[in-house]
């Protein structure tokens, strides 16, 4: 026992011995005045007090704990364990994990564009420039982005905003796809994806308390960024529903119920657009965003329009239209009135590079103040990633005619979408030979996400273990199948009906065998039950 040549008056005063050999007291049991004295002597000592963790689950951030993504949820981590599992041998009635639970091409088996990793070969190598192996527009990209960087290496911070030449580039790009409507670099944010993005934006816009306290309206089903980012903001989420029975269309109707009964116990001031869609896979009519953009100006709304999968349009028919686009050709009525912040990024579409981090948002009719605070916002961060800033710049300037690597890129790039169009199809023709299984035509974007019919006594079970429904039938399907794929709880849905999403991005061959062990699963699944 230690001394510390002081009266110790109470029983439950004690100590013990730490790790490293010094003596820890408690002095919660004194008063005040006699525990300052205590506590003085005792660090005269070396003695150190004892007490509670700093941060607990009861003392940590309240939203935080609100904040639910099911896309790398319980399932997702039971995938990881039961892959691990297959490695040390453990016996399972199948030999490998299908991960169809993430947009995630690479990982998925999809190869990277050649033009795109070999201009950030040479910036990341810059003595490759030397290289007779690498064509001569790679190079010159390459020179163009090292230049506009701090002594010519991405390994340098670039301004907060982006590097120049990228914005400028992105601001081109976005001309050209909007058939000449002008777009101003100083609007363009390049970002870390674009989540980063549209994280950015509910911070501006998430203000007031009770009643005041902004409201975001999201889709239903939604991709769980949204809902996410508003329980980490303690914003206030407000549904609308898609319409299944339309494809997953979007009704005005349902925006108007969904803001009138919203705006009895919080203050409507976003309308988020996921187009094409994710989950759902559904690409919305012009004559559908017209609308959404006259109820956005009727209602005063800031726009967040949600355009990553633009190049990933698959039914005949559909055609992505840019809310920027159409709102400028809806003249200056609504174009110098409606404010609207759109997204991209490199991580979908025929690109796929999840990893690099790339992305850009375009901010239209922001307050000049705002603004101001926006780019103090992302000052506070440093910079988003150079390399991805430089893949950015290279989906918005790719190889062009007569140039040496267009003919391959081209290729490459018409391969992997003409692929995804046919598995899109594919997906769909096989999950409706299924009883119980109805799917909507995956008219773009990267996912299916079909209606699940489940009997009454898997429903009961799963409720009596605490699980949704779906979520119940998906870890089942990990189990049994080696099938990894997200319930649609996770990202919301009409009460009483059932869903799961599925990336449609493994290999042919492989999408086949996971489709056809998911028929067999569901029909097993439901004479199980019934």
């Amino acid at each position: 026992m230690c001394s510390i040549h002081t009266v110790i008056p109470h029983p439950l005063f004690c100590c013990y011995e730490t790790l490293n050999g010094k003596c820890v007291w408690n002095l919660s049991a004194f008063p005040a005045a006699q525990s300052e004295h205590l506590q003085q002597k005792m660090s005269e000592n070396g003695a150190l007090p004892l007490r509670g963790k700093v941060l607990t689950v009861d003392t940590m951030n309240a939203n935080v704990k609100k904040v639910d993504y099911a896309v790398r949820g319980p399932i997702v981590q039971r995938a990881v364990q039961i892959e691990k599992e297959l490695k040390e041998g453990v016996k399972k009635p199948f030999e490998e994990v299908i991960k169809a639970n993430i947009g995630d091409a690479h990982a998925m088996g999809q190869r990277p564009i050649t033009f795109f990793r070999q201009v950030i070969a040479l910036c990341t190598y810059p003595q490759l420039l030397d290289d007779n192996k690498f064509p001569e527009d790679a190079k010159n990209r390459a020179r163009r982005i090292l230049q506009s960087c701090g002594g010519n290496s991405i390994g340098a911070y670039t301004t907060s905003q982006g590097i120049d030449c990228v914005r400028h580039d992105v601001a081109s790009y976005i001309q050209r796809r909007d058939g000449g409507i002008p777009s101003d670099p100083d609007n363009i944010y390049l970002t870390t994806g674009a989540s980063d993005g549209i994280v950015t934006i509910l911070k501006l816009l998430t203000a007031g308390e009770g009643r005041t306290r902004t409201g975001v309206m999201i889709s239903i089903p939604q991709y769980p960024l949204y809902s996410a980012s508003i329980a980490e903001l303690g914003a206030v989420q407000i549904n609308y529903y898609l319409n299944e029975e339309k494809c997953w269309s979007l009704d005005i109707s349902e925006l108007q119920r969904s803001l009138h009964a919203a705006r009895e116990h919080c203050n409507p001031r976003v309308l988020c657009i996921i187009n094409p869609g994710n989950p759902t896979g559904q690409v919305q009519s012009r004559q559908c965003i017209e609308d959404v953009i006259r109820f956005a100006a009727k209602e005063n709304l800031f726009l967040m329009a949600d355009e990553v999968y633009q190049d990933n349009v698959y039914a005949e028919g559909c055609e992505f239209h840019s809310f920027k686009k159409v709102l400028f050709e809806m003249g200056p009525e609504y174009s110098s009135k409606v404010e609207l912040a759109s997204f991209h990024s490199t991580s979908k579409c025929y690109m796929g590079e999840c990893g690099f981090r790339g992305g850009y948002m375009e901010v239209i009719n922001m307050d000049p103040e705002v603004k101001a605070q926006l780019t103090k916002l992302v000052s506070v961060r440093l910079c988003p990633p150079a390399p991805g800033q430089a893949l950015m710049d290279l989906v918005v300037n790719s190889p062009q005619p007569g140039e040496p690597s267009y003919q391959t890129f081209m290729k490459e790039r018409t391969a992997v979408l003409s692929a995804l169009a046919e598995k899109a199809k594919l997906t769909e023709e096989i999950l409706n030979t299924v009883p119980g299984i109805s799917c909507n035509p995956v008219q773009g974007a990267m996912y299916s996400f079909p209606r699940i019919t489940l009997p009454e006594r898997a429903i009961n079970e799963a409720k009596a273990k605490g699980q949704a429904p779906d979520m119940f039938y998906c870890m089942k399907l990990l189990e049994e199948s080696g099938i990894c794929l997200v319930p649609g709880s996770g990202f919301g849905q009409r009460e009483g009906t059932y869903h799961f999403r599925m990336t449609i991005l493994p290999p042919t061959d492989k999408l086949k065998i996971m489709l056809n062990k998911l028929k067999e699963f569901h029909q097993k699944f439901t004479q199980q039950y019934s």
